[in-house]
């Protein structure tokens, strides 16, 4: 057995005593494709302001750039459990199934493992996992760890697309373990079907101004057309993955919790699977950020967090509790203007217009302001509904 092939078996067991799923090695050579593709999307406005790997994609494709002199990756996947406990009682918001704990953790500190076993070994040797640095998922498909989806994850033969992944970048010299995966979509198009806002608007393009995961992650207001179809998802979104055959056969091997997981406070149904509203939209800053650091909350402020929480609670709360009515009066009664818009469309969403007008708030700026908004957009899709002709028609009075 030569040294190259000595050392990347001890580099794969390292690796899968760590705790990888999957871990194979690769060449480290520049993803020059996957340059062009980020800089064509970033130009057609596909990016939806998104920086990550689209802000500085000569960068973020080549291994070399993070760490001169690169010669192979290590690419390890970690699976994540699917199985999703019954909601608390409270209204609360869904959480997506790779954001319910710290997976990325886990991963580095696997990670972390093989890159200590190389630099023992006399290699430099770095962890690069969901940061800006390298395209972890076309070194993924690279390694052969699994095929490129319609939905533009990485799917691995048999399971699915329910890993977490990431690299380490060395200059040992490796070799590849693995031959690539042959696509395995075939004619299957249920991820761009299932797609709640049509985001997926072609195999393996995801326009991130539609993508609703992105939407919960950016800064200024929510967008109106795609409230409705937010649901109850206060972070992530795991539709793409739930309609996919091979993710959706994973799922069902996954047993559910019979509660929901440990919450950051008595009852409140997070940050597990499930975050309860009413904690969110009454936390003090520090306790949310406390609780839900380890999303990525724009610019670290917790504002974009009640946001969401006030678009989830318009799509899914009971009016009944009378809790809902004293939020929604704190927020559009607030200095806050981005947040005064929202409860009110929460108010709207939740048949409490005339409430909202009788009570005098109508008047707020913000409220007029939102309510204005909304009845033209039902002034446009009536526009919409109309057929060719019918106003001409309805002139002629026929």
């Amino acid at each position: 057995m030569t040294r190259t092939a000595t050392l990347r078996d001890e580099v794969l067991e390292v690796g899968r005593s760590a705790g990888l799923d999957e871990v194979a090695t690769c060449g480290a050579e520049p993803f020059a494709d996957v340059q062009q593709l980020l800089e064509q999307r970033r130009e057609d406005g596909l990016h939806g302001g998104m920086q990550f790997t689209y802000r500085n994609p000569a960068r973020s494709t080549d291994p070399a750039a993070t760490l001169p002199g690169a010669r192979s990756l290590v690419v390890g996947a970690l699976h994540y459990d699917t199985g999703v406990p019954p909601p608390p009682a409270a209204p609360a918001g869904r959480v997506a199934r790779y954001a319910t704990e710290d997976h990325y953790g886990v991963l580095r500190e696997a990670l972390t493992a093989v890159r200590d076993h190389l630099r023992a070994a006399g290699h430099r040797a770095v962890v690069v996992a969901d940061d800006n640095a390298l395209v972890d998922r076309a070194a993924a498909v690279r390694a052969g760890i699994g095929w490129f989806g319609k939905s533009a994850n990485v799917l691995v033969p048999g399971r699915g697309s329910w890993f977490v992944l990431g690299s380490v970048i060395t200059d040992a010299d490796l070799g590849a373990s693995r031959e690539p995966v042959p696509d395995g979509c075939g004619t299957c198009r249920r991820c761009l079907d299932g797609c709640p806002t049509g985001a997926i608007i072609a195999p393996g393009v995801v326009d991130a101004g539609r993508c609703l995961s992105w939407h919960l992650q950016m800064t200024g207001d929510f967008p109106r057309a795609h409230r409705a179809a937010l649901g109850d998802r206060i972070y992530g979104c795991d539709e793409c993955q739930e309609v996919c055959p091979p993710s959706r056969r994973d799922a069902r091997t996954a047993v559910p919790a019979a509660t929901p997981v440990p919450a950051p406070g008595p009852d409140h149904g997070g940050p597990g699977s499930w975050v309860e509203l009413r904690w969110m939209l009454d936390a003090a800053d520090d306790e949310l950020l406390d609780a839900l650091g380890r999303w990525y909350v724009p610019r670290r402020d917790p504002r974009y967090l009640r946001r969401n929480a006030l678009v989830v609670l318009g799509n899914t709360a009971d009016t009944d509790h009378p809790w809902v009515t004293e939020v929604l009066e704190r927020y559009l009664d607030g200095d806050d203007e981005m947040l005064t818009r929202h409860a009110a469309w929460a108010a709207c969403a939740l048949g409490m217009r005339d409430w909202l007008e009788r009570s005098g708030r109508g008047a707020i700026a913000a409220v007029a302001e939102e309510l204005a908004a909304l009845d033209a957009d039902v002034s446009d899709d009536r526009a919409a509904d109309v057929p060719a002709g019918a106003a001409h028609r309805d002139d002629e009075g026929r």
